[in-house]
């Protein structure tokens, strides 16, 4: 049956000036005070954790590549965070839900998935670094050299963004219904997508290649460094230098596991089986507490990053002795 209340099908033209309500956690009315205090000190604490690698990198004078793409991986996430949770929190404070415009959503939405594919391209890259350091060690200076690491940051960069933005317009370019209530607290795709007035799944084709360039290729493409990292450190004969070797994977590896989890349960499934409270549920983790667990997972696993982070502990206290 045809959704109730659709636009007319011929009429496939939509008002940019038309406005979204974001619904966001309106059914919690008693926590709400609790869930604005939480979101909002989680938020600081990412936007600080992030900021302190970012800043303690870009103090370091020599930067090896991994010191790198964990600058850049800090710079996205700051930008995701700031993306999504200010809505979030105002969805908390206004009592029937934010309103947000027609290219206001559209806008989140494509820096959503911009940001977020960045980031998956942005893994790849820290995967091939991790596969040159402990299978080409000999090599690793000459390959993973300084232009080659701003190529692979830009490429990330601008593949993520080329694909949010072919994603965004084809979500965008749908019927939507006359109810513009998105049960969520952001422009997500498949809470926009299920405003859509269509009975078909063509609308979600576009998601579906998203998804191909944006997952499932990246995630082959680091299971392919790993197994060739795996059968690499079979080779060596000391159990100290293999455990070295793949305690420097160790943060990538865990990163990579929230990161795909989260999107893959999310993203990967028909729209039937779209439920709001759950979806909710799942993207508060994904867009609060993960971004949260980078900086420490980092900051706490790498040896490069805390050695940074020793190096300017100690240049604030000289400066604060002299």
């Amino acid at each position: 049956m045809p959704c109730e209340g659709c636009m007319e099908r011929e009429n496939k033209s939509i008002d940019p000036t038309m406005e979204f309500l974001l619904l966001g956690f309106s059914e919690l009315l008693c926590l709400r005070v609790l869930l604005f205090l939480i979101f909002l000190i989680v938020h600081l604490v990412t936007l600080a954790g992030n900021v302190v690698i970012f800043m303690a990198v870009v103090m370091e004078p020599s930067r090896p590549p991994m010191l790198f793409f964990l600058c850049q991986l800090s710079v996205i996430e700051l930008c995701y965070t700031l993306v999504i949770v200010p809505k979030a929190l105002l969805s908390l404070i206004v009592v029937d839900g934010s309103t947000i415009s027609f290219i206001g959503c559209a806008a989140q939405m494509h820096l959503f998935v911009a940001l977020g594919g960045a980031e998956c391209f942005l893994l790849v890259a820290m995967s091939y670094d991790r596969y040159v350091a402990i299978c080409q060690p000999l090599h690793y200076v000459a390959v993973m050299s300084e232009g080659l690491c701003l190529r692979l940051a830009v490429a990330c960069c601008l593949g993520g963004f080329a694909v949010a933005l072919g994603l965004t317009v084809a979500v965008f370019r749908l019927p939507f219904c006359q109810s513009h209530r998105i049960n969520h607290f952001f422009c997500d795709v498949p809470a926009v997508l299920h405003l859509a007035c269509t009975q078909s799944y063509t609308p979600e084709l576009p998601l579906l290649a998203a998804c191909v360039l944006l997952l499932l290729l990246p995630f082959l493409l680091i299971l392919t460094s790993y197994v060739c990292i795996a059968a690499a450190l079979l080779h060596v004969t000391s159990s100290v230098g293999r455990g070295k070797a793949f305690s420097t994977c160790i943060s990538h590896l865990a990163i990579t596991l929230l990161h795909y989890g989260c999107a893959t349960f999310i993203y990967i499934r028909p729209k039937s089986s779209y439920s709001p409270a759950r979806d909710k549920m799942v993207s508060l983790v994904y867009t609060n507490i993960t971004p949260l667990l980078y900086p420490l997972i980092y900051s706490l696993r790498n040896k490069e990053i805390r050695g940074v982070l020793r190096k300017m502990l100690r240049r604030k206290k000289i400066a604060q002795l002299n």
